[in-house]
């Protein structure tokens, strides 16, 4: 007969636990460390809305891109609800530093203003510029008259800092606008008429660069601002769609003939691209923007006739690092 004690002598063998005893513990895989984050967020284009045109659409967002660089949030053109696609795309308004308005139709305009006085509602307690043509220093001065009721109630209701002492407008012409960290931005004056002030521009940084083209016909400006760039910012009209769009109109020839001496087609932006040299074409600005029948395809293979790059068709908040 096997004893208690010859028993408990044999069960460490078998692998079975004693009862009573501690059973004994497998060794553990080592627990890596936590993931450090990085100090800033990474640089990245996030477009906050794609669409083209004055009137809301179903389908796209009114024109706006954002981008972050060295942590600091540029917005270049504020389309009506430029703030709430910010905060869908998840980017830091608190971080709110420059706005770039390319011309003053309005919806690229509309919200130059009011991005930064919701930001501000939120935790923006630094300095930010509104940048853009003659006539946005009178603007600033009917928005400020329009916004005083709500800055001075909640300066005076919430302890904010007052957000006119913080907001500063730039009003711009072809040249470089800014010089400060690393980052240099230069504008340049493109063919939008009838306004006379329409501006690209162009950001350079840590041996990057994007060029965002605001609206414009095709124009030697743009290609020269553009040439050798990492990334062009592209408007796009489909003509197609858009001859559908108009042919019921009554003054559709005279329609056509200004859509396309202020406007650039699709072929024409992988025209531009080409000739500029730019390493990728982002289209967005898409006119039609409210015709759900045109697919990505069909924007990138008209782009593709003289673009060989990478061609990218924008959507409301896609982001893109860079």
């Amino acid at each position: 007969m096997v004893s208690r004690r010859q028993l408990l002598a044999l069960l460490p063998g078998l692998g079975l636990p004693v009862l009573g005893l501690p059973a004994p513990l497998a060794a553990q895989p080592a627990v890596p460390p936590p993931a450090t984050l990085p100090a800033t967020p990474p640089d990245r284009l996030v477009l906050l809305g794609t669409g083209g045109g004055p009137t809301p659409k179903a389908l796209r967002a009114a024109p706006a891109a954002a981008l972050m660089i060295g942590g600091r949030l540029h917005v270049l053109d504020a389309g009506n609800g430029a703030a709430r696609q910010a905060v869908l795309a998840g980017l830091p308004l608190k971080s709110l530093a420059h706005v770039w308005i390319s011309h003053l139709h309005n919806d690229h305009v509309a919200d130059a203003f009011t991005l930064p006085w919701l930001a501000w509602s939120g935790a923006l307690t630094s300095p930010i510029t509104v940048h853009g043509p003659a006539g946005l220093a009178r603007m600033r001065a009917g928005w400020e008259e329009f916004a005083r009721t709500d800055i001075e109630t909640r300066m005076a209701d919430e302890g904010r800092p007052d957000l006119r002492r913080l907001l500063s407008v730039q009003e711009i012409a072809p040249g470089v606008l800014l010089n400060e960290a690393g980052l240099t931005v230069t504008a340049a004056r493109v063919e939008h008429p009838p306004l006379a002030d329409s501006f690209a521009f162009r950001l350079d940084w840590a041996g990057k660069s994007l060029v965002y083209s605001g609206d414009t016909a095709p124009c030697p400006a743009l290609i020269a601002l553009a040439r050798g760039a990492d990334t062009l910012v592209q408007e796009a009209m489909y003509l197609p769609a858009l001859d559908r769009l108009i042919a019921s109109e009554s003054n559709a020839p005279s329609l056509r003939a200004h859509l396309l001496a202020s406007h650039t087609t699709a072929e024409q932006a992988g025209e531009i691209a080409a000739a500029a040299g730019v390493k990728r074409l982002i289209l967005t600005h898409f006119v039609p923007g409210g015709d759900a029948s045109i697919r990505d395809e069909d924007w990138r293979s008209a782009a593709a006739i003289a673009f060989k790059g990478e061609i990218v068709v924008g959507r409301d908040l896609l982001t893109l690092d860079l």
